[in-house]
């Protein structure tokens, strides 16, 4: 098996410059946003931590390929980055705290991409979450300083927490029953949003999440951090990994009945 070592520290040199960069522009009020053509958010910093990410790519990783939200594809080849430069831009703007930066390193294989490197820092809320395919998950505030992570082992939807982002993408997609009569199968149910929910399925705070419509920057990180912890990542049509454009976590234990509510 590959050794992702230097890779997933590369991924925590990045965190590190992306957060100095973040921080420092969070609920400043001289804050420039702009609407992109989704009609989605954009900040001076998104653009600033995805410019800072991707030159030192180019200084350490040179003939790796980068995928990020705001400046696209970049380069070709087996191995590729994919960049989330703040995921939670509309908490970002609004001063929640409940934003990061994600970053993944997928690699191809006989199955397609895959994610094999995962970081996700939210330096607001003085977390990060990290993986490696073959090495575990953990968090906690440095390399040496960590805690392993481990998803829970509730085995019924009735005892189970159900997180989420919003209702709106479910019924725009013509979802929403399926959705809502999932909620009433669970014990509980919080709308903690974006890249948080996965977060706390990986460290088995919450049982199950689900988002209808996502890019792969929201999901690749996610995904190995997630399966390193002993959980599920796939689409909602069931199919593993990030590439579906929708999104479904679980402890493993309960992905199947929650598939049975949300898949096509």
């Amino acid at each position: 098996m590959p050794d992702y070592h230097d890779d997933l520290r590369l991924g925590h040199v990045l965190a590190d410059a992306a957060d100095s960069t973040t921080m420092e522009r969070f609920k400043a009020l001289d804050l420039k946003v702009e609407t992109k053509p989704d009609m989605t958010p954009v900040s001076e910093a998104d653009k600033a931590a995805e410019e800072l990410i991707r030159s030192s790519l180019q200084r350490a990783r040179p003939r790796d390929a980068v995928l990020g939200e705001e400046f696209g594809s970049e380069g070709s080849g087996p191995r590729r980055w994919v960049i989330d430069p703040i995921d939670g831009t509309k908490n970002y703007v609004r001063g929640v705290p409940v934003w990061a930066t994600l970053i993944a390193l997928m690699e191809r294989g006989e199955g397609g991409d895959r994610p094999v490197v995962g970081v996700v820092s939210a330096p607001a809320l003085g977390r990060r979450w990290w993986a490696a395919e073959g090495l575990g998950a953990y968090t906690g505030r440095s390399l040496s300083s960590a805690s392993r992570l481990a998803v829970s082992k509730v085995n019924s939807l009735s005892d189970a927490s159900f997180a989420y982002s919003s209702l709106s993408g479910w019924e725009e997609r013509g979802k929403l029953n399926g959705f809502l009569d999932l909620t009433r199968e669970c014990w509980r149910t919080r709308g903690y949003g974006d890249f948080w929910p996965y977060m706390m399925v990986a460290e088995g705070s919450v049982d199950i999440c689900a988002e209808p419509e996502l890019s792969l920057w929201d999901m690749a990180a996610n995904a190995v951090i997630v399966q390193e912890a002993g959980g599920r990542f796939t689409g909602l049509d069931g199919v593993p990994g990030p590439n579906s454009g929708d999104a479904a976590a679980s402890n493993g234990l309960l992905h199947g009945a929650m598939l049975d509510y949300l898949r096509p």
